[in-house]
């Protein structure tokens, strides 16, 4: 799994704000790098409309002409006149703040989304673009078999489906990128449950804007 926090363990505000996440130039690039070596992203069905709301086109010339159907993850509802930057939302969970200028960056990264096999876990979502396959329940013989595939790791992102992957003991790696801020109120990462899993600290990263990741893999031994 690969996810977003605030250095009080949570994935968004109260009203599902994610607008004090922080994605500079060098962070966006270590993101592209880990996320595009993947085999596919997995998601629920917020976390995957959220993402097919913005990266499909985010790498067109300009973003000025598109500002009524770009995704606002502070504020869905926020009118397309308004001189807010746009949030560019992220698998992990994570959003840039950005102008009217596409990026190196964006661009790079709406090609790894389009082309990056994706599969939405939903009940009731009944259609998706952009090479995604929608699987109604979380069958651990089928992850399984995701997993033995050749090819690169999984991308798992969403606190509810991460959940759900841990509550079938199926997440090998931990990666949460702590981001320098308390916001007081909100979703957590983990809800409080009775299993417990060693891990083993395999790395950790500081970028240059405050943001430190954490990673851990499943402990063998415990």
């Amino acid at each position: 799994m690969s996810v977003s926090v605030s250095l009080d363990g949570y994935v968004e505000g109260p009203n599902r704000e994610i607008d004090w996440h922080l994605v500079d130039d060098e962070l966006h690039n270590h993101l592209n790098e880990q996320l595009g070596g993947m085999s596919g992203f997995l998601s629920g069905r917020v976390t995957h409309e959220l993402m097919a709301s913005y990266w499909p086109t985010a790498d067109a010339a300009s973003s000025s002409d598109r500002r009524g159907s770009e995704f606002w993850p502070e504020n869905l509802d926020k009118p397309a006149a308004s001189a807010e930057p746009v949030q560019e939302f992220w698998p992990e969970g994570g959003a840039v703040s950005r102008g009217p200028a596409i990026s190196k960056p964006v661009a790079e990264f709406a090609r790894i989304w389009r082309d990056m096999p994706k599969i939405v876990y939903s009940k009731t979502l009944q259609h998706a673009d952009w090479n995604t396959t929608i699987v109604r329940d979380v069958v651990v013989e089928d992850v399984l078999a995701l997993k033995a595939k050749p090819g690169g790791d999984l991308a798992l992102s969403g606190a509810d489906l991460i959940a759900e992957f841990r509550r079938h003991d199926l997440v090998d790696g931990y990666h949460v990128y702590v981001h320098p801020i308390l916001i007081g109120a909100g979703k957590p990462l983990f809800s409080p449950t009775d299993d417990r899993a060693g891990l083993r600290h395999v790395g950790t990263r500081t970028f240059g804007n405050g943001v430190v990741l954490l990673s851990y893999e499943r402990d063998s031994a415990s």
